[in-house]
């Protein structure tokens, strides 16, 4: 098994970008990308393109793309994992580079949501389950399940709505700092508070927007780094994975998701990296707001707080920047915006800049083990990925 290092990262505007089409979008990420890694196409081997398409024109998006990269002859690949298709490809492009099939590869994440109109993209992302089960039968949407999630928390432990416009409130105000993000405008609690209710207690304020957007990122083996001369190599040191059952009516509760759990158990392992003391490691986190109830449950499935004390964290603001544990700096996808298959590869392009201290300084975290992780979930736990990144080999 070769380690496997990020050599250089790129990161589009997220939001409504009907001023690019697909292609021109993916190379807003990759030109800077292949210029951090100072590389040329004909370096690389093969290209893992995130995408999980319906509301896109372009249903064949990695030929495409390949072609207007002028990457035409190399290996090329679709990956869909729902939201967490962007870790999906970050692996598959892990392991062919630690197997050594490659010595450098390309995982990019597209998505041109508005493309199609609103209640299309909500239907298509309920279908992410299984369909005759959820969606046509009981007629559930994302918001839907999510409020499942909150209401059953807020009953359990006693958490309030407020508690869940806490985390709203931080990553705006993360997000207004991030000139990437679709969103850059902080908002108050009477602003959660008086916005509009999705599914009780699911407010507009909760939810994602429907957004536009690519990242990439470029990995390489350790033997093509050291003949390259890359510099601020970040080294994905685990990457752990799970998966869990369709039908919500078989899960044991509806306070965390299992497949995170087991996908976190698994990073740490594989990283040698001990469960009980991964919140003094972890200099700084992108978790999966995909909903705001979703980061509550985030923090305690990945044990940075214990059962039940997530919202507590929250009110205490320990997960603000300076705070136990920073997570999403970024504005997360709540206002960075959540283009579904340049998510989990958007949250790895900006732990890496965080790693190697180049975001703005008002959201840079303060880095002092060199350790990040990235958690990303698609559907409501259908799949789960954790990724643990580190400046140290």
């Amino acid at each position: 098994m070769r380690k496997v290092g990020i050599i250089g990262v790129g990161h589009s505007k997220f939001g409504v970008r009907s001023d690019l089409n697909m292609n021109e979008l993916v190379l807003e990420s990759f030109k800077p990308a292949m210029e951090e890694a100072g590389i040329t196409n004909d370096d690389i081997s093969f290209l893992y393109v995130s995408n999980v398409g319906f509301w896109s024109s372009e249903e064949l998006p990695a030929i495409s793309i390949a072609e207007y990269l002028g990457l035409t002859g190399k290996g090329a690949m679709r990956v869909e994992a729902a939201c967490a298709s962007g870790s999906a490809a970050l692996k598959a492009a892990h392991d062919m580079i630690s197997a050594g099939e490659a010595d450098i590869v390309a995982a990019i994440g597209v998505e041109k949501m508005n493309e199609s109109f609103t209640p299309s993209v909500v239907e298509i992302i309920g279908r992410a389950g299984n369909y005759l089960w959820e969606f046509e039968n009981f007629g559930m949407t994302f918001p839907g399940y999510y409020a499942m999630y909150a209401t059953a928390y807020m009953q359990h432990y006693g958490a309030r709505e407020e508690d869940l416009g806490e985390i709203a409130i931080k990553n705006h105000h993360y997000g207004a700092k991030n000139p990437l993000a679709q969103f850059q405008k902080e908002i108050t609690m009477e602003d959660y508070l008086n916005s509009k209710y999705v599914a009780w207690p699911i407010k507009l304020l909760d939810s994602t927007p429907i957004s536009d957007g690519s990242s990439t990122v470029i990995l390489a083996s350790e033997d093509a780094i050291r003949k390259i001369g890359a510099k601020d190599v970040v080294w994905i040191k685990g990457i752990g994975y799970s998966s869990d059952t369709s039908n919500l009516s078989k899960r044991s509760d509806f306070l965390s998701l299992e497949a995170a759990r087991r996908a976190a158990y698994l990073a740490y392992k594989k990283a040698g990296v001990d469960p009980e003391k991964v919140t003094s490691l972890i200099d700084v986190a992108e978790v999966h707001d995909c909903f705001t109830i979703a980061e509550i449950l985030a923090y305690e499935d990945l044990g940075f707080f214990k059962r039940g004390e997530g919202f507590i964290a929250v009110r205490e603001k320990q997960t603000y920047r300076g705070g136990k544990i920073p997570v999403n700096l970024s504005g997360g996808l709540k206002a960075k915006g959540h283009p579904l298959g340049a998510t989990g590869l958007g949250m790895v392009v900006e732990l890496t800049k965080q790693l190697r201290m180049k975001v703005e300084k008002s959201r840079q975290a303060d880095i002092k083990n060199g350790w990040a992780l990235a958690h990303n979930v698609g559907g409501t736990g259908h799949y789960a990925y954790v990724t643990l990144l580190s400046t140290q080999k």
